[in-house]
């Protein structure tokens, strides 16, 4: 199913990328951008994990530079019967989390240094195992290309707006770059909006399962978007196309932006690991991790 997602999406982005083609320049301007197109999506299946990484300036912690961190992941991974992904540490600091690559065989995690900050070793593990379930759903292959191409989307019509195209072909004209420069962040949006927020939930229960308590993420989810709503992610409100790829929303914006939230709400959330929690017979308890 996550392939076939990803298939229909790229189809969609495609075809995004050939109607700003015709705009800037015809017929010949379409072929070009299909050949773009092309070329952004094969870069994307194979590089775009390194991409979105190098965008938080993010750097890769072992055994020996981040040992708890990674021991963790390695608890986790078991638990969740999956290859050992890369760990990596992004200094920001807003408190948040991601994963990212095209398969189980090639993931990694990332953490903030906001989050490593504020959260304890049980709601640290709630949080690792719900990026774990992203890998093991294979939910990162689509995030990350999606990630990549809008990014490329809103490139072009960068492009387009400044450069102009081929004025002979453009039947648009200035309305044309217009619309284009208009239409590129809204693009970014709608690719974020792509990923349905089932994604969320499903990512919610499975990590759950894979840590064995709800409630550890349940409680990391309240502190995490509290402060985020209070803390700037400068890297994610310059590549707002990966702000999908989180746990929380990491823009800031007011309403507009909440008309293309990718994430439901936390209280949702919550509830649902609480009720989760009720039935697994856990109560709220506080203990080190082992």
């Amino acid at each position: 199913m996550n392939l076939f997602r990803t298939g229909i999406l790229m189809a969609a982005l495609t075809g995004l990328f050939l109607a700003i083609g015709y705009l800037i320049g015809g017929q010949s301007g379409m072929v070009m951008a299909f050949l773009f197109a092309a070329g952004t999506n094969l870069f994307a299946y194979w590089n775009s994990d390194k991409m979105v990484l190098s965008m938080y300036g993010a750097r890769e912690v072992d055994d020996s530079t981040a040992p708890d961190l990674v021991h963790l992941v390695r608890v986790l991974s078991q638990n969740a019967q999956l290859p050992m992904p890369k760990v990596f540490i992004a200094e920001n600091p807003q408190p948040n989390a991601f994963a990212t690559g095209r398969s189980p065989e090639h993931a990694a995690v990332c953490c903030t240094t906001g989050i490593l900050e504020r959260l304890n070793q049980e709601e640290l593990a709630g949080v690792l195992a719900h990026e774990l379930s992203h890998v093991k759903n294979r939910d990162t292959l689509i995030m990350t290309i999606t990630a990549t191409m809008a990014g490329a989307i809103s490139m072009l019509a960068n492009m387009a707006f400044w450069f102009g195209g081929d004025r002979r072909n453009n039947q648009m004209g200035a309305f044309g770059a217009i619309l284009i420069m208009i239409l590129a962040p809204l693009a970014a949006a709608l690719v974020q909006m792509a990923i349905s927020r089932t994604r969320e939930f499903e990512a919610d229960r499975m990590g759950a399962q894979i840590s064995g308590r709800p409630l550890w993420l349940a409680s990391a989810l309240r502190q995490i978007s509290s402060a985020a709503h209070r803390i700037d992610n400068a890297d994610a409100e310059a590549h707002p196309a990966t702000a999908h790829m989180f746990i929380i929303n990491p823009l800031h914006g007011g309403d507009f932006r909440q008309l293309f939230a990718t994430h439901p709400s936390t209280e949702e959330r919550v509830r649902r690991l609480e009720a989760m929690a009720a039935q697994m017979g856990q109560a709220p308890e506080h203990g080190p991790w082992s």
